[in-house]
This record gives C-alpha cells, structure tokens and sequence, in this order.
C-alpha cells in the first residue's frame, strides 16, 4: 500500500517518540497511531518512527501511513532516548514540515530537525522525573531534558492543564493544551470479555504497566480486604522491574487474576464492560487508560491526585492513596449498584471531549499554525 496523494496544502508530518504502529504498547504508541492515521485521512503526508524490536518489520505503509524503523539500545533508562536519537537525525536528513516529538526524554536534541527548516511540535507527557523507578542520575537528566524542550522545540503540547502550569510556573514557558483521546469498544466487545474468561458487569479492572508509582501492589491488597466473588483483573507487565512484579504477584487469592498485557479489542472491551475500573498512579500527565475508561462510561476508582480530578470532575470516586481508603471505595462499588450507574451516566456526560476527531482537528490546526509561523493565541487551538 502507498500513501494518499497529498492535498493542497498538506503538511508533511513526523511522529517519533513512541515504539511505533500499528500501536501495541501503551499511550503513546495508540496516539501515533489515532493522529497519523486521522492526519493522511485529512490529506497530509505523516510519517512514525517505530522501534526495530517492539514492531513488525513489514508492511512499509499502516493505513496510509509510512512506518520508518529504526533500532535502538535495549537497556532500562537509555531504550526510548536512543531511538528518538536516532529518529530525530533520520528526520532531520529526510525533512519534514512539522515534527512532533512524544515525550521529552531526547529534548535535549530536539532542535536537529529545526537546523534543516523543520519546525518542531513537542508533547511533554508527564513529569517523568518524578516517577519512582528512575534513579537519581535518570531522574536529574529527564528534569534538565524538561527545561531543555522548552528552548529546544518551537511549541510544546500538554495533555493536562496541572502540566501545563508546572510548565508555565518553572520555567515560562507557554503551551498548547490538548487532551489525550479515547476509542469506541468493539461491537463484539461482549463476547470477547466472555473469551477472555469473565463475565461483562462482574469484574473489576486494573490496567497499567506495574512500575511502583503505578500502584499496582498497593491496589492488590487493598482488593484483599474487599468482600466479594468477583474477579479483579490486573492488566499489565512491567519490562524492567522484575522484582516489582514478583511483588505485585505474590497472592493467595484466587480472585485476583494476572492476563498480563492486553491490546485492542481486548483491552477496550474490558474497560467497556467492567464493574468499575481502578486508576491508581500517583504522577504523569493525563493517563490514556483512564480517558478511555471515561470515553467508554465506565465507573472510575481514582487515587485522589490532580491529574485524575481534572479528567473526572464529578464522574468518579477517589480514594485518598492509601490501601484501607481504596478498599473501602472497592466495597462501595462491589456493594452499591446505585453508585456505579450514577458514576458511569456521569462519565458518558463527560466522554465527547475526548472524541479523537476533535482532538486530531486541534493538532491539525496547531500544525498549520507552526509551519506558517503563525502566531498562536493565548487560549491555544481551541476545539
């Protein structure tokens, strides 16, 4: 397959920062792929930078999109900053109008590309520095590669407005707020939860990579202490943090099961159908599993932290961080039907701002802008 011919005024546009398409991973991964697919549907020319060990080699084009591979150093802490490395010098000799960098690990080098004419559209994520699973040279390096990106890129994007302001507040510098998105669940969701050995309505979720800031030990004992026969499904796996996992793992109870990662359909049709599902990560920006829960109506659990506020307003329930709180909230849910029809008609009220359509028109918009060296205004793209 090759690319749709470019429209007039097209832009020709690269991803790079995530593992590459077609997105089988984590946030990142399912964002290239919902803006680059979207992006050529509008006409434009987009190009994602995908890592040689984490995509297939072939097909040369996904969905209208071209793929470029490229290796990287397998190693915990270098892995993402390596490939985007060598992305951004790719890049940088091939040309594009517009480049957008996922994350700030290789912002230090962002300004390559702009050398040859390029512009540069950079999305911040998360404070990745304050995650607990870098030591304290990572953690120093992904803090000076936060102030870096902002002299490095022409824009930056946040997916939160508490990002946005910690950007703003330490260091000056202005940004784009644009959300993260969400996906419809399979029409065949039903029966692909029924596959995957539980039953739509009577399961609890948990979905996240089982790093420490992520909780994931912290929600199985608290779902220990929870009196119910329903199963809670910790979906996920962690590859740098073995003995985390093995924490995480070591269980006596029958109820709580380990699938490990599961993409696509599976994923959207469980967070579809489950009773409720738990968001327990502590820092990052917007969290993509949690957008999605909303966008599909579920009832949300969420630690009791800005990020997640700021998504749920008054559709869902937090708890305050603690193992005892979160068990309390699990009976809650367990126990009340009420509750859990009340949290996801609130979460449907909230779910079209997160439509992928609007939020491909904003980078659509922010992109056009970028190229032409249009001023941006004070408000951002707007919807």
């Amino acid at each position: 397959m090759t690319t749709p011919p470019r429209t007039e005024g097209a832009i020709r546009i690269a991803i790079l920062g995530s593992r590459g398409i077609p997105g089988a991973y984590g946030g990142f991964e399912t964002c290239a792929e919902e803006l680059a697919v979207r992006l050529v549907e509008r006409g434009h020319e987009v190009s994602v930078y995908c890592c040689r060990p984490y995509t297939p080699e072939a097909p040369r084009f996904h969905r209208g999109v071209r793929r470029v591979l490229v290796p990287t150093l397998h190693r915990k802490g270098m892995e993402k900053l390596v490939h985007s490395l060598l992305s951004l010098l790719h890049v940088s000799m091939r040309g594009a109008d517009v480049v957008l960098v996922l994350g700030v690990a290789a912002a230090p080098f962002a300004f390559l590309p702009r050398i040859v004419g390029s512009r540069v559209v950079l999305n911040t994520d998360g404070l990745e520095w304050r995650r607990r699973k870098w030591g304290r040279f990572a953690s120093a390096y992904l803090r000076f590669a936060e102030r870096a990106a902002c002299a490095t890129a022409n824009h930056l994007v946040t997916d939160a407005h508490c990002v946005r302001d910690h950007y703003q507040s330490a260091y000056g510098a202005r940004s784009t707020f644009i959300p993260y998105g969400s996906r419809p669940a399979p029409a065949s969701s039903a029966d692909i939860v029924r596959r995957l050995g539980v039953e739509p309505g009577r399961y609890l979720l948990y979905v996240s990579r089982f790093d420490p800031e992520n909780n994931a030990l912290l929600v199985r004992r608290a779902f220990e202490q929870v009196r119910t026969d329903l199963p809670l499904l910790m979906v996920g796996a962690a590859p740098y943090a073995d003995g985390y996992v093995r924490q995480v793992r070591d269980t006596r109870d029958a109820r709580i099961r380990f699938p490990g990662a599961i993409y696509g359909d599976g994923y959207l049709a469980l967070q579809a159908h489950a009773r409720a599902y738990v968001q327990a990560s502590e820092v990052g920006g917007t969290h993509p599993a949690l957008v999605e829960a909303i966008g599909l109506g579920a009832c949300v659990v969420a630690n009791d932290v800005p990020e997640h506020r700021e998504v749920l307003g008054d559709a869902g329930l937090f708890y305050d961080g603690t193992v005892e709180d979160l068990a309390r909230r699990l009976q809650e849910v367990v126990d009340r039907d009420d509750r859990v029809e009340e949290c996801r008609a609130r979460a449907r009220a909230v779910a079209p701002r997160y439509s992928w359509d609007a939020i491909v028109g904003q980078y659509e918009r922010l992109f056009a802008a970028v190229r032409d060296g249009v001023a941006l205004p004070a408000g951002g793209i707007g919807c």
